[in-house]
């Protein structure tokens, strides 16, 4: 078995290790407002659960070049993002939100994604996702990167969850029908696949 030391590593070298090896990944789709209004959109896989109770998710939105992407200066300064599941349905107008464009353009109106008001924030979700979650800011970290920041690690508290009633039933998702798309490494993704059980012991 091969050895490494990843401070030996280029930060290229060690992103390729992490997103080949942690798979699948959830994606979330956030969407965010700018100070000036605009509505922005970006997928991002270094997403998951951090507490049930309260209800709280985790982002880490890497930087680049020590600088912060608009997402995570948006959620710092709204304090407010809505997430969405990506899914079979809706994976490739999502795709299209990674583009690279500046601040005043919306990936939203790009993509052709629909956007859809909030219960609880002002920041808009959109349609086409089966959940999405409206969150406010419970905490926001600035991790890594040595001299500056790598990334920035946004902790989201669940204020309101909007699902599907095609896939939600007795309290409960049903997985296939929400058809959750998950990343792997490069430009691979992958879909849900045959699942199988396992009872936890006592």
């Amino acid at each position: 078995m091969r050895s490494i030391d990843p401070q030996t590593n280029t930060e290229r070298d060690n992103y390729k290790f992490l997103t080949g090896s942690i798979i699948p990944r959830p994606i979330a789709f956030v969407t965010t407002l700018s100070e000036a209004g605009v509505l922005n959109g970006a997928p991002f896989s270094y997403f998951n659960i951090v507490s049930s109770n309260p209800p709280l998710i985790s982002l880490s939105i890497q930087r680049s070049e020590g600088k912060l992407k608009d997402t995570a200066r948006n959620i710092l300064g709204k304090k407010e993002f809505v997430v969405h599941i990506v899914d079979e349905q809706n994976v490739e107008k999502v795709n299209q939100t990674a583009a690279s464009l500046p601040s005043h353009k919306s990936e939203i109106d790009l993509a052709g994604l629909t956007p859809v008001k909030s219960s609880k924030l002002s920041v808009p979700g959109v349609l086409q996702a089966k959940i999405r979650m409206e969150c406010q800011l419970e905490q926001a970290l600035e991790l890594g990167g040595g001299d500056s920041p790598g990334c920035d690690l946004i902790i989201g508290k669940v204020m309101q969850f909007h699902i599907e009633d095609e896939i939600y039933q007795d309290g409960r998702i049903d997985p296939l029908g929400l058809a959750a798309v998950s990343r792997l490494a490069g430009a691979n993704y992958a879909k849900l696949g045959s699942t199988f059980e396992i009872e936890r012991p006592k």
